[in-house]
């Protein structure tokens, strides 16, 4: 009843997911050797585009949560830079730093997909919470009705994730842009910037598969019980 063809192919997702999140933990390590030739820290640096971009008023905090909890909060207009990254000069620092500028800057401008990710946010997460219990129970009780309705809520959560991909795309492009326009980094330092932002994005790409691959699985069994 739970096990379909389909769980292969989420399987193979899931090691993608896995092998990725190596890469970012890696790539970081990595990156957080080489020092950037403007010595420049991950506070500076966020601080300067923002000013540069008329962001003043968008400020920068340290996050106690930890390695790699970067994030811009939206709601308070806030970036928060985990340590390694707030004092942090090393390439990985700044290419993390930059990212989250770029969601600021994206937030300042009504970027579209950011606007749209923003306005199905609440529908997603509804969605998430409340998908997973609706499928067990129509698959339990054999209600089709149930499986339906958690098919819909789980497909929001699913084109959440996937409205999320050019958002975190386009945040790597403005910070790789940024950096070198205004000389944080060199054409070499770029490549390590690269490989930091690139292997990001692969966890973003494998956990969008799950889901897709998810969503897939369920509607063909919503199918098959329907016939």
């Amino acid at each position: 009843m739970f096990f379909h063809p389909m769980d292969f192919l989420i399987l193979i997702a899931f090691g993608l997911a896995m092998w990725a999140q190596t890469r970012v933990q890696g790539n970081f390590k990595k990156g957080s050797k080489v020092t950037a030739s403007s010595g420049m820290t991950g506070l500076e640096v966020a601080r300067k585009i923002l000013d540069r971009e008329g962001l003043s008023d968008v400020r920068i905090e340290l996050s106690r949560r930890g390695a790699l909890s970067d994030h811009y909060d939206p709601t308070a207009r806030v970036i928060r830079l985990s340590e390694p990254v707030y004092r942090g000069n090393s390439i990985a620092s700044l290419a993390v730093a930059a990212h989250e500028v770029g969601h600021a800057i994206q937030h300042a401008n009504q970027y579209s997909m950011l606007v749209l990710r923003h306005k199905l946010f609440p529908f997603a997460n509804i969605g998430s919470q409340l998908a997973p219990f609706l499928l067990i129970a129509g698959f339990l009780l054999d209600k089709s009705n149930l499986i339906g309705i958690g098919i819909i809520l789980f497909s929001a959560a699913v084109l959440f994730q996937m409205i999320t991909l050019p958002v975190e795309f386009d945040a790597s492009n403005r910070a790789r842009t940024t950096l070198l326009e205004l000389g944080m980094i060199t054409n070499e330092e770029e490549k390590g910037v690269g490989k930091v932002l690139n292997a990001a994005a692969l966890t973003y790409l494998a956990s969008t598969l799950i889901a897709v691959l998810e969503l897939v699985k369920y509607i063909l069994i919503f199918r098959q019980r329907q016939n």
